[in-house]
């Protein structure tokens, strides 16, 4: 996809932008939303709200997209800790709001800076226990790359990561 397609489709996703604050604010006073999901949409809505964030909001299209990455990740884990029928239930914008979320998901990242794109998405990490609409909307490469520990007077392993996945796998 072009980025003039990408850029297209983000607008088009943008509008729903305002529909999903009110889902999250919706969310947040649910009973049936588990405590720490209610935490992260209170931080996801603040985060939406207010105009200095990673990219702030007066910057006209671009300053929107990281708010609508951020509330996205969290509906979809939500979606992934419970059942999808809570957030249909509250939703009141055109389309389903599962898949809109899903697309948010996956077009705001190539539009935004990678850095910011890992730090939000490591604000709300997936779950084990969910079905993956988090892992699978947005893959990133991890923001530290942990260095196994040498030991006292072993050879260093020289050979290269992907032969040595390759070589477990």
């Amino acid at each position: 996809m072009s980025k003039s397609q990408l850029k297209s489709r983000m607008k088009n996703l943008l509008m729903f932008l305002p529909n999903m604050i009110i889902l999250c604010a919706k969310l947040m006073v649910d009973s049936r939303v588990p405590r720490t999901e209610r935490a992260l949409f209170a931080g996801a809505l603040i985060y939406a709200i207010i105009p200095f964030d990673f990219i702030p909001d007066m910057i006209p299209f671009v300053g929107q997209i990281d708010d609508l990455f951020l509330i996205s990740l969290t509906i979809l884990r939500l979606i992934d800790r419970t059942d999808d029928r809570i957030v249909r239930e509250h939703w009141r914008g055109g389309g389903d709001i599962v898949a809109l979320a899903e697309s948010a998901a996956t077009v705001a990242p190539l539009l935004i800076p990678r850095r910011i794109s890992r730090v939000l998405m490591s604000k709300v990490k997936p779950t084990a226990e969910g079905a993956g609409l988090l892992v699978n909307a947005s893959k990133f490469e991890p923001l530290l790359v942990e260095v196994p520990e040498r030991i006292p007077g072993q050879k260093p392993d020289h050979t290269s990561r992907s032969t040595r996945d390759a070589k477990s796998a």
